[in-house]
């Protein structure tokens, strides 16, 4: 059994700053790619950042420059530090960590938080 724990989200106002976590726990055998999704109201959900296993980052364009995502691997934890928050950031995050179990170490699956809600004010 694998939990991915989310926390962090918030109500914020434009040019404000958050920090998302999420930790994953369970009978985990490795930890691959870990990564950032967001969806909007009425929107597909969208890749935000990922940080690959030996540290490379990618990032949506809307948010280059203002997002940094990080990763704790003795705590199998991804953070996302949100800095000059635009209200067009508001949406439902999600982590996603692509890893493998214990119990079936030749394959690897992608698990996905519950979400947490970021909203930003005008």
């Amino acid at each position: 059994q694998v939990q991915l724990v989310e926390s962090g989200g918030g109500l914020v106002q434009a040019g404000g700053s958050l920090r998302l976590s999420c930790a994953a726990s369970g009978s985990i055998f490795s930890i691959n790619t870990m990564g950032w999704y967001r969806q909007a109201p009425g929107k597909q959900r969208e890749l935000v950042a990922t940080i690959t296993s030996g540290d490379s980052t990618n990032y949506a364009d809307s948010v280059k420059g203002r997002f940094t995502i990080s990763r704790d691997n003795a705590k199998n934890t991804v953070y996302l530090q949100m800095n000059s928050l635009k209200p067009e950031d508001t949406a439902v995050y999600y982590c996603n960590v692509r890893m493998r179990l214990r119990r079936t170490p030749w394959d690897v699956s992608d698990y996905w938080g519950q979400g947490t809600q970021v909203t930003v004010s005008s």
